[in-house]
């Protein structure tokens, strides 16, 4: 019984610290996410001066965000600048990551190369695109450049041209969060069992047999870790497209992101439109989530 009790006693105070995590996450993320919900079936928008609403309509919200059919072309162009992004990032960390994790390559200088592809990431995202928007506009540096070359013979119009806008936007968000993605899968080769590379040099596997049959699969819950996290800032994906194109998502559209979609909303204060659009990204974040899982068979419990 005395066992019992100091056991108890030590869990009290073990709840005691959790509270204020647990208040903390009810007040900014379970109190919200439910007023979302709520907010979505109901007519609640500025017109003009007057205040319309709220007044309860049901699933009209989602009917009207389908209907407008723009919907779908800012989740294309969503997803089309994630895959932009992600797929030479994950290529990039992980080359980065074997290289500096494998000890027969013995890499000078280490701790300076890791912290230098690290420091873009403490970089805000307004100050990258307002560097970008400078280096690549009409008249800016890289067509000066161009130009002097003679690789050009009138500058080119990146941010109006959808392939070179979607590029640099891809490419800031490549530069700032490929150093955070290598740490992360360095961190998983660190913690694989170095005798089974020893092993593996032993039978004479190359470099590349090594990563592919023993790095790559015990690596595969830190990857899927990378990926889902990934998802789930590219379909967030909001503060470099709206400085870079001031909010507009041009050309045509073609770099207008779900939240700055969102955003649109919440400045005309249109809540319920916003509130339904927030519920469909929760809905597409999940359902993408669950895919990965899927594919990577980590969904599959061990017996």
């Amino acid at each position: 019984m005395r066992k019992k009790s100091k056991a108890v006693r030590y869990n009290k105070w073990g709840y005691i610290f959790l509270l204020p995590f647990i208040l903390v996450y009810i007040v900014f993320q379970l109190i919200p996410m439910f007023t979302t919900i709520y907010n979505s079936f109901y007519e609640n928008y500025m017109s003009g001066l007057t205040q319309i609403g709220p007044n309860f309509v049901g699933m009209e919200n989602y009917k009207n965000l389908f209907m407008q059919g723009d919907i779908w072309t800012y989740t294309k162009n969503t997803l089309v600048l994630w895959i932009l992004c992600f797929v030479p990032q994950i290529i990039l960390s992980l080359l980065l990551g074997a290289w500096f994790s494998d000890t027969r390559l013995n890499l000078k200088g280490q701790r300076f190369f890791k912290t230098v592809i690290y420091l873009p990431n403490l970089i805000m995202a307004s100050a990258f695109s307002m560097l970008f928007f400078t280096l690549f506009s009409d008249g800016g540096p890289i067509n000066s450049l161009l130009m002097q070359i003679g690789f050009i013979d009138e500058p080119y119009r990146f941010l109006s041209n959808t392939g070179s806008a979607r590029g640099l936007i891809a490419f800031m968000n490549c530069l700032m969060w490929f150093g955070n993605t290598t740490i992360l899968l360095m961190a998983g080769m660190m913690g694989i069992d170095t005798s089974l590379f020893e092993a593996a040099e032993v039978d004479g596997a190359t470099s590349t047999q090594v990563f592919f049959k023993i790095t790559l699969p015990l690596l595969r819950p830190i990857l899927v870790y990378v990926m889902v996290t990934s998802l789930i800032g590219g379909l967030q994906l909001f503060d470099v497209p709206q400085i870079l194109t001031n909010g507009t998502g041009d050309p045509m559209r073609s770099t207008m992101t779900l939240i700055m979609f969102l955003n649109k909303h919440l400045f005309s204060k249109n809540y319920g439109m916003a509130g339904a659009l927030s519920v469909l990204l929760f809905i597409i974040t999940a359902a993408l989530s669950l895919l990965i899982f899927k594919v990577t068979g980590n969904d599959k419990r061990k017996g």
